[in-house]
């Protein structure tokens, strides 16, 4: 079993703790629309349960191609999380997750991104979907993901 969160801030993030497959579809940065892409994602405490990271592999065997970091500032509503993957890209993203959904977004006058995905209430899937905008366009569908519960 997964160790435990020990900061009361983080107990919405129970729900991510553990093993998921991920399928990533409908992307509009592969060749072909209909391809399903697979990878695995581990959501682990560090710090002695103070922060949440979640490490996503593409090879099973192989270094995690995008790691994030999620923590809180207590006296805030939402959650900080630090991304950085194998293409040397590092961004800085906001959350929420509460009552089934979580959040992300991040607006950046060249390049924004969000997320909106629902967790089921057995919390064995989330279901979401990434979309992005760049330097004055507007908001455009990027790509869907599955998060499956191992």
């Amino acid at each position: 079993m997964t160790a435990a969160l020990s900061n009361p801030a983080l107990s919405d993030l129970e729900v991510l703790l553990g093993d998921w497959d991920m399928a990533l579809s409908g992307a509009s940065f592969l060749p072909d629309p209909e391809t399903v892409v697979h990878g695995r994602i581990e959501a682990r405490p560090i710090e002695e349960g103070r922060l949440l990271t979640l490490r996503q592999h593409a090879d099973p065997s192989g270094q995690p191609a995008a790691t994030w970091v999620i923590g809180r500032d207590e006296a805030a509503d939402g959650y900080c999380v630090l991304y950085g993957d194998g293409r040397g890209v590092s961004r800085r993203y906001e959350m929420t997750l509460s009552e089934g959904t979580w959040r992300m977004w991040r607006d950046d006058p060249s390049f924004s991104q969000r997320f909106e995905a629902s967790v089921r209430s057995d919390r064995s899937q989330i279901v979401g979907t990434w979309q992005k905008r760049s330097a004055g366009g507007d908001w455009e569908h990027d790509f869907d993901v599955t998060y499956t519960r191992t």
